[in-house]
């Protein structure tokens, strides 16, 4: 791309991220805040990884709105200060609490699953921000490719496997939004797998399975401990990153199929979206939004209207776009 090609396509980001500020600015009508006429109210929101960026904007948004949030992380004091600041905040309605969960931990998960079903009896909403991601900059380093992996695929994977059996039915669905990133597109123009039968595999509805999701990740992580990985053929930036989220929008794909069978009343709506490149610890502060405007589609999709809910599908600044 040219330059004149680069500046326009820059010029239609500010131009989308000016129609989303707007668009943010509306109040939900009435009739579309399905969260308000749920019997026994409240509705009950789960955020991993909310002590800070976006799961924390997340958790604060969806508070402001008026859903009841638990907010996870694993750093305890960090957690609960999350929470109380966002009580502290003094917005009318909010109602938040902390509550410790690590998604790498088994144990950790299904304590949490428990403590859910008898504080809460289940849930409407799960956000599954934790994720971690070691590069900065032009740095592409394996080192911990294995603790990525673990933390933003088996970690989100492990989360929804307890939580799903917990989301409460209601005739306006339950909602999954799984956080990720265009890094992940299987056939993304400058960042992709190099394997064309992969690639094709993956994109086939037919041919998707968890199998094959997990067959990838474990050969990826397998290359990097021999130390014989190859840029050609995985993903060329933030290479464990984008792996890593390359099997999350492959397995909300998977999912949103399996869950497609479901009988109205007991719906489950699952999502991706890229929150785009945020200014947050994780980019070192280097991106170009904030975090506020990074979670909104997030927030939009967990609230979508019945009528306008959508499944197996990948967001960004509240469009579709294609994995």
């Amino acid at each position: 791309m040219g330059k004149k090609g680069k500046e326009a396509a820059r010029e239609r980001r500010e131009q989308r991220r000016r129609e989303v500020t707007l668009l943010r600015a509306v109040p939900y009508e009435p009739r579309q805040r399905w969260w308000d006429g749920l019997a026994p109210p409240p509705a009950v929101a789960v955020v991993t990884g909310a002590n800070r960026g976006i799961g924390y904007e997340a958790a604060r948004q969806l508070a402001v709105h008026g859903v009841h949030v638990v907010l996870t992380s694993r750093d305890a004091a960090r957690g609960r200060d999350a929470a109380e600041q966002i009580r502290a905040a003094g917005e009318p309605g909010v109602s938040v609490e902390w509550r410790q969960l690590d998604v790498t931990d088994a144990a950790s998960v299904g304590d949490f699953a428990g403590w859910v079903e008898r504080t809460h009896g289940g849930i409407h909403v799960l956000v599954n921000n934790a994720g971690v991601n070691f590069n900065r900059g032009a740095d592409n380093s394996v080192e911990f490719a294995e603790q990525v992996i673990e933390t933003n695929y088996f970690g989100t994977k492990r989360v929804i496997e307890a939580m799903m059996p917990l989301m409460k039915t209601s005739s306006h669905g339950g909602r999954i939004v799984n956080v990720s990133s265009r890094l992940g597109r299987v056939n993304g123009r400058r960042n992709r797998i190099g394997d064309a039968s992969l690639r094709e595999r993956l994109l086939n509805d037919d041919n998707l399975s968890e199998e094959l999701i997990n067959e990838m990740v474990v050969k990826f992580l397998e290359q990097t401990k021999q130390e014989n990985w190859s840029s050609s053929e995985w993903p060329q930036m933030y290479t464990d990153y984008s792996v890593s989220k390359l099997a999350v929008n492959a397995y909300t794909r998977l999912l949103a199929r399996r869950l497609s069978d479901r009988p109205e009343g007991q719906k489950i709506y699952i999502n991706c979206f890229c929150p785009g490149w945020v200014k947050t610890a994780m980019t070192g502060w280097e991106g170009n939004i904030s975090a506020e405007e990074g979670a909104d589609t997030g927030v939009w999709l967990a609230l979508l209207p019945q009528d306008q809910a959508t499944v197996g599908k990948f967001f960004a600044e509240r469009r579709e776009i294609s994995f």
